[in-house]
């Protein structure tokens, strides 16, 4: 049985100073208007606020392409014809929107034939509930191997499995989407994401060393350990924060009653499908010349089918299962069933498609307006005067890629932009690219729980409204807060005691370049 809410007056003084602040936080996050009118509101302040930057002029200089970005006005009349012209493009070419949609097709087909349900009986009814939610944090941050499909299937799963173990579902949604989000460097695998920032150090190292070569695997060791480390930080702050603050759900919650028969033919046919899938994926991707691999280098991982196809791979990972179960537990008896889940799925996106269109305005104009790229140069300016050194310099580029990630959530336009800077200016001190792309991971991550312009921030809070319909961005906010906070220290404190020690963060991924 989970844990009973704690009294806050019989909490120690310094935790009830942390539980206020979060109630605060929460009561006036919530008396922000409705997400959609907030977006509307960013988005009138960014075309005003664009318009006199660009009177100004406010410029910075790009550290690689030596290019001046001037900031553009969205009330001239160019930024009024391209946001005309462009609000359609905003919406439908949305990158989260296609992703969501699609992948809910499998998800919300295994949740209405009552796969998913009768997963949670067998779960529930056979797992320690001791180990689940440890179970569920390592999922989310294994899953980002797989690309940001893991923002969406892991979420509402999630809240269903912890609400029929007796939790609030907040808090399934709330645990999920910071290790998904804060975790987003820590893996046990190598994936596209290693791939991606290597290629942008490797380019502001050849501004020191034309010969440098960046291994996408250089900070490997390093987040081993920090995967082991976050799944229990992130266990903690859940069972001595998240649990006790939710409290009672006082909702309708799934009851656990034993399978059926039927139910347990539906799932027995859909393991085997389950598993005859998982087959054929590897037949496809382990042979050296598998079909999902990159047909020229044999990669897996950059530039390969298998990645770029993942988003209907996990798709087909639920539908297929789904209706194999449907068949077997007689809920879906014919092609109509099928069509009718898939159009009651489809019809619970409707708030969260509202939202997205909004969102995505917001988004674009930020982007059209050079702010974004202009405020990181400048933030990054500012840390390179500061002529710290040693462990205190890179604390501070943490925390300042932490703070840019607030309004400039994509990791490769941040790396893009910081590793021409950062990286020369760091291997002329002494340091390896390696350790200098590992501090940008760091707070690249930990405030990706906290921040709106995160795409997947508006899909969590319409997660959350199917259980709360007066759930606020507030509420979210001081729920997700904790996590960033203790992310950040502990992660912060690792960083340190490996540096302390001089370990290698990886293959070719020294802290210091040989002399």
């Amino acid at each position: 049985m989970r844990p009973s809410p704690v009294d806050p007056s019989k909490r120690p003084l310094k935790q009830r100073s942390f539980i206020r602040f979060l109630d605060i936080l929460e009561k006036y996050g919530n008396q922000l208007p409705d997400p959609v009118t907030l977006f509307i509101i960013l988005a009138l302040i960014m075309i005003v606020v664009s318009h006199f930057a660009a009177m100004g002029p406010v410029t910075a200089v790009h550290p690689s392409t030596g290019e001046t970005i001037q900031a553009k006005s969205l009330l001239s009349g160019n930024g009024l014809v391209q946001m005309l012209t462009g609000m359609v493009s905003n919406f439908t070419q949305f990158p989260p929107l296609g992703l969501v949609l699609v992948i809910m097709t499998g998800v919300g087909l295994a949740e209405k034939s009552g796969l998913i349900s009768a997963l949670l009986k067998r779960t529930v009814l056979a797992a320690p509930s001791a180990w689940v939610i440890p179970v569920i944090i390592f999922m989310a941050m294994m899953g980002n191997a797989t690309g940001d499909a893991a923002f969406v299937v892991l979420p509402p799963i999630a809240a269903m499995v912890l609400m029929a173990l007796g939790y609030h579902p907040l808090v399934g949604l709330v645990v999920s989407y910071a290790a998904v989000a804060g975790g987003f460097a820590a893996n046990l695998v190598i994936n596209v994401l290693d791939v991606l920032v290597a290629g942008f150090t490797e380019a502001g190292a050849h501004m020191i060393d034309s010969d440098y070569v960046g291994n996408p695997a250089m900070n490997y060791y390093f987040l081993i350990a920090s995967s082991f480390l976050l799944i229990v930080v992130c266990t903690w702050v859940t069972y001595k924060i998240t649990i006790p603050r939710l409290g009672e759900y006082t909702g309708q919650a799934v009851k656990v009653e034993p399978l059926s028969r039927q139910e347990s033919c539906g799932l027995r046919w859909a393991g085997i499908s389950f598993l005859m899938y998982i087959f054929l994926l590897l037949l496809l991707t382990v042979p050296e010349d598998g079909l999902l691999r990159n047909p020229e280098t044999g990669s897996l991982t950059k530039d390969a089918p298998f990645m770029t196809g993942i988003v209907p791979i996990i798709t087909f990972l639920f539908f297929i299962p789904a209706v194999v179960y449907g068949i077997g537990a007689k809920t879906i008896r014919s092609d109509r069933h099928v069509t009718k889940y898939l159009g009651e799925a489809m019809k619970e996106m409707g708030p969260y498609i509202v939202l997205v269109f909004v969102a995505a305005q917001t988004i674009a104009y930020f982007e059209w307006s050079q702010l974004g790229p202009i405020i990181a140069i400048k933030g990054a300016g500012f840390l390179e005067k500061m002529n710290l050194t040693g462990i205190p310099m890179f604390i501070g580029f943490i925390l300042l890629a932490s703070l840019i990630n607030l309004i400039l959530a994509s990791s490769s336009a941040k790396w893009a932009i910081l590793s021409p800077v950062f990286v020369p200016m760091f291997m002329m001190l002494g340091y390896h690219p390696a350790v200098t792309q590992l501090a940008y991971r760091i707070g690249d991550s930990v405030t990706n729980p906290i921040t709106p312009m995160l795409p997947y921030f508006v899909i969590l809070l319409s997660f959350a409204r199917q259980y709360d319909a007066k759930i606020g961005m507030g509420t979210l906010m001081a729920l997700l807060l904790p996590y960033s906070i203790f992310f950040a220290v502990f992660w912060m404190l690792l960083f340190v005691l490996w540096f302390l020690f001089g370990l290698p963060l990886g293959p070719d991924g020294p802290i210091f370049l040989p002399k």
